[in-house]
């Protein structure tokens, strides 16, 4: 009989999001009645911008003749998508990167959970808290992670707490970590970092030989111009860190699914015997062996996003998102409820009032506002404490969930 990998034993449960499905559906059943407000899940509301259903739909057509069918597309992905992410994501801040430095995907989530594969179990990392549960359970999954702790900690992780006293900036480690994962905007808690902080990650990233593996996904929402959108605007950043980007938020794609990881090719890792090793030339032997590429149709409708009418039709809807995220974030803080992000991220992340747990005020939030949020403490001990609401719902229900917040919690 064969053996399973015992390391998915080790797992919680349920992933975060299912777990939240569950008492959604279940408080559905019992009040048929109620109008749910979800405010939990990051999914998108608005349309795909017109520029990509134009672009994909001609690509639908392109099946029907001979002369313009497309079979198998390289697994790296289309090269016009891959020049139109260089030209436009990177060249404009500076940033140089060939072509055969971006890989397409179906998702940053796929990407950051893969890209352990080509990481040995051995090494040493560090992840802030909170953090998207992904970058631990991938890490569970291939047996990196150690054990699950009481205190809500895996033991082989070396974590690095994110609150309100240090801005939700972690601390540089005091320890050698072969890699760490990094996101910003961040993902929960919607706060940014300087490109003075960053710097500092970098240099130790350098001077310790440490992978960084950094989450974008969410840099096309930031408002302010003194944010860095990529690591690669830091100096040496080339040599030491992995960057994922998404269309799931800035262009609706969650249905769609595409994003993209650029790796260039400084960026090295040893094998056992100290050997330097590209992991550019890594990951493209594991795309190629276990990824059959984002179909056609779909990198036709993320190269349109860089059309100008893309990028108009893009920026409307994020300007139309960030609106929502402003009006949450003012109406708690209008409450006297601590809050952050929400300023150049779509996420809001708060304060529960007196004391309460994250899944106390979850379940009080669901059973008496009938709004749906999610537990801070589904992404990390640090989040305990903590709700985050995502601003992605269509702007009636946002207004509407204010208005509920304001009579339930005065």
């Amino acid at each position: 009989m064969a053996q399973i990998n015992e390391n998915f034993l080790k797992l919680q449960k349920n992933y975060l999001f299912v777990d939240i499905a569950k008492k959604v559906n279940a408080y559905k059943t019992a009040h048929p009645d109620a109008k749910v407000i979800r405010m939990g899940i990051g999914d998108v509301t608005q349309p795909l911008p017109l520029a990509c259903i134009e672009a994909m739909k001609k690509a639908v057509e392109e099946f029907a003749c001979k002369e313009t069918f497309h079979g198998y597309g390289p697994e790296q992905g289309y090269d016009f998508l891959q020049e139109a992410i260089a030209q436009n994501d990177f060249a404009p801040r500076g940033i140089k990167l060939d072509a055969s430095e971006i890989f397409i995907s179906d998702g940053a989530k796929s990407d950051t959970g893969n890209i352990g594969d080509i990481l040995g179990l051995n090494n040493t990392f560090g992840v802030t808290d909170p953090i998207y549960p992904v970058y631990i359970d991938s890490n569970v999954m291939a047996g990196r992670a150690g054990d699950y702790q009481a205190d809500g900690h895996w033991s082989n992780v070396y974590y690095m707490p994110c609150n309100a006293s240090n801005n939700f900036v972690p601390e540089i480690p005091t320890k050698k970590l072969d890699f760490v994962y990094l996101c910003y905007p961040n993902n929960p808690t919607g706060t940014v970092i300087t490109k003075a902080e960053l710097k500092k990650w970098v240099d130790y990233a350098l001077a310790n030989d440490c992978l960084i593996l950094y989450d974008a996904a969410y840099e096309a929402f930031i408002q302010d111009e003194s944010i860095p959108h990529s690591i690669y605007e830091i100096e040496g950043a080339r040599k030491c860190a992995v960057e994922f980007h998404s269309y799931s938020k800035t262009a609706g794609f969650t249905g769609v699914r595409c994003g993209y990881t650029v790796i260039p090719r400084e960026v090295m890792a040893t094998t056992s015997t100290g050997e330097k090793v590209s992991l550019n030339q890594l990951w493209l032997r594991r795309q190629c062996t276990k990824f059959n590429g984002a179909s056609y149709i779909t990198q036709r409708g993320a190269a349109a996003i860089y059309t100008p009418e893309g990028k108009k039709q893009v920026k409307s809807v994020i300007d139309y998102y960030m609106s929502n995220a402003k009006l949450l974030r003012s109406a708690l803080t209008d409450l006297g409820i601590q809050t952050f992000g929400g300023e150049n991220a779509p996420y809001i992340w708060f304060k529960t009032p007196n004391g309460e747990s994250s899944w106390e005020f979850f379940e009080k939030m669901l059973n008496e506002a009938n709004l749906v949020s999610t537990p801070g403490v589904g992404f990390g001990p640090s989040g305990e404490g903590y709700i985050r609401l995502t601003a992605f719902g269509q702007h009636e229900d946002c207004e509407e969930a204010v208005s509920r917040l304001k009579n339930w919690l005065k």
